[in-house]
């Protein structure tokens, strides 16, 4: 132990310097110091953490990070107690020396151990108080509390004129020894550990974005970029991918939850299109960017990424065919109308907003929708379908039905097609109105035309194929209204199939020389043959050589028969005469029959 007096060191134990007999003061707890360099200050507990790449780190567990820094502080609490009592017995020492004698030493010392509160005099010049601007002045003072910090504070020293001895005085509180309260110390541990505290976050916060940083995903450059193209997979639209590799690794794909073994340097992955929307919501676009996350897998788990690969994907329309009407905008002159479209069987069929699935083939895929009509003019009928694997496709119907003045009306269920020749029409108009049927007709009933505005009559079919029922309706100061309406008449086969005429040498000649004679009034001809090409789709139209090689008398033939026709394939075809195309006969098929 240091002398503070004369500098002699002295044994630990000694309570008095063997030089100059000075108080050593020793400090009890510092002889424990030594206790403190035996300490473990090794780490605590450890949490160990593993990421989904497998990489594992330890982080110490913050109570053990907290229990280390209080120990630290109590450590230099009792430092700076000792430092503290030092300054003070220096601080004396030092007060007397300067005032020139031993006896204002003492002086000083006596002053220095007053209690805390009491004002402590001293003489001032007169010199000194003509310096003063002012009767009270501030003063600072800087001390060091228990827990060796140094706090600064104000006194404030008034001054005092003595008129009887010609002397001034000034007092202050001793504030060099005033000790702070419990509470004020409780609130500065509590700042402490406050400050203790957020700088722990800090630490965490930029641990673990140094560890964001530092530990990104390194992906493994494997010499050689995987290969996408195009391919298909059970009869669907897919993409084959190879990922280079050595033999043997396994290549793990995040998205599709498979591993796959590399084979003759590259892992082969076949995925189908499909697998990226089949469970997306949302309306679909013409295309999709799609990506995979490979992962090299170690024989112990570990998964190492690799570069992502990046392709894009183009996704089906679902296919719609309209078989009728014949045109995406069609005059109509009844209050209901047929609408039949094909597509895809299972699909998933909305018109104009109402779920009509249920009415969808499942064979066929053929769907029809009565359509009601109102004279409104342009009636639109928006048809939405959602095939498997495919986007939406719309399809967008108008029906076009001239607005009336005088409501017109045939009969809902009137015949589109038929077999009779004569078939019965009803139909509805305003009461007291004029009706002319501009069709052949029979047996017109207008007994109740005049008091509910209901008649009757019977169309007559004079040609096979479409014939068009005409009314018209009349009423004093409005417009004329009008009603067209088609019906498609075709005999039955045990009638029809007899009145036809074969096509042998002479017989084409005949029909290619009187075209417009024979089809003025439907003459029935038998086509037998095999389909050479196609002229149309919709409608479908084909050449037939009817020739007995098959090498000529070429015929087009349209089909109105319910059979589609394929070329190649030989067909026995009941037809009537319609017109010429292309210097051969143009006939009407009704009926088909295959070899």
């Amino acid at each position: 132990m240091k002398c503070p007096e004369c500098g002699q060191w002295n044994r630990a134990s000694m309570p008095h310097c063997v030089r100059c007999g000075a108080k050593l003061n020793i400090d009890a707890a510092s002889r424990l110091d030594w206790k403190e360099s035996l300490r473990d200050e090794g780490p605590g507990t450890a949490y160990i953490r593993v990421d989904e790449f497998g990489n594992a780190d330890s982080t110490p567990d913050a109570r053990d990070v907290l229990a280390r820094e209080m120990q630290d502080l109590k450590k230099r609490k009792r430092e700076g107690e000792k430092k503290q009592k030092q300054m003070r017995q220096a601080a004396g020492t030092a007060a007397g020396k300067d005032a020139g004698g031993e006896k204002e030493s003492s002086s000083w010392q006596e002053l220095s151990t007053e209690k805390k509160g009491t004002i402590r005099m001293k003489r001032v010049s007169p010199e000194g108080i003509a310096a003063e601007q002012e009767a009270e002045i501030r003063h600072r003072v800087r001390y060091m509390d228990d827990n060796g910090a140094f706090i600064e504070a104000r006194s404030y020293d008034r001054v005092y004129d003595d008129p009887m001895a010609n002397h001034h005085y000034s007092y202050a509180p001793e504030i060099g020894k005033r000790m702070p309260s419990r509470s004020r110390r409780r609130r500065k541990l509590l700042r402490v550990l406050g400050v203790l505290v957020l700088l722990a976050l800090l630490g965490s916060g930029g641990y673990f974005t140094w560890r964001y940083f530092a530990e990104k995903p390194r992906y493994v450059n494997t010499g050689m970029s995987a290969s996408v193209t195009a391919s298909m997979m059970d009869d669907l639209a897919a993409h084959t991918i190879l990922i280079p590799g050595e033999d043997g690794q396994q290549i793990y794909i995040r998205e599709l939850h498979a591993s796959y073994v590399v084979s003759g340097g590259f892992a082969t992955v076949q995925v189908a299109d499909h697998t990226w929307y089949d469970n997306y919501e949302g309306t679909l676009e013409e295309t999709m960017d799609v990506t995979m996350t490979p992962f090299l897998k170690s024989a112990a788990g570990k998964q190492t990424p690799l570069e992502p690969i990046t392709y894009t994907i183009y996704i089906p329309l679902s296919p719609i065919t309209l078989d009728s009407p014949d045109s995406v905008r069609t005059e109509v002159a009844t209050t209901m109308s047929t609408i039949q479209i094909t597509v895809r069987p299972g699909s998933r069929v909305l018109v104009n907003g109402v779920d009509c699935s249920d009415t969808v083939s499942s064979e066929t895929g053929v769907m029809s929708y009565n359509a009601t009509v109102q004279p409104i003019g342009d009636n639109l009928f928006q048809i939405v379908v959602r095939s498997q694997y495919c986007r939406d496709n719309t399809l967008n119907v108008t029906l076009y039905r001239a607005p009336q003045e005088i409501p017109l009306d045939l009969a809902v269920g009137t015949y589109g097609n038929t077999y009779e020749k004569v078939i019965k029409v009803s139909a509805t108009t305003m009461p007291g109105a004029y009706i002319e049927v501009g069709s052949p007709y029979s047996d017109l009933d207008i007994t109740n035309l005049d008091s509910t505005g209901k008649f009757s009559f019977n169309a007559i079919f004079d040609h096979i194929g479409n014939n068009t029922i005409s009314i018209t309706a009349t009423y004093p100061g409005k417009k004329p209204s009008t009603v067209e309406h088609t019906v498609y008449y075709v005999p039955p086969a045990d009638e029809y199939t007899v009145k036809a005429w074969p096509l042998s040498a002479e017989g084409y000649s005949e029909l290619l020389s009187n075209t417009a004679y024979r089809a003025s009034y439907g003459q029935v001809y038998v086509v037998t043959g095999i389909v050479q090409y196609t002229v149309s789709e919709k409608p479908q139209m084909v050449v037939i050589n009817t020739s007995e090689d098959g090498k000529s008398q070429p015929v087009l033939v349209q089909n109105y028969s319910r059979t589609t026709w394929e070329v190649g394939q030989y067909y026995r075809l009941y037809a009537d005469a319609y017109s010429t195309y292309n210097s051969m006969p143009w006939l009407n098929a009704r009926y088909t029959y295959t070899k």
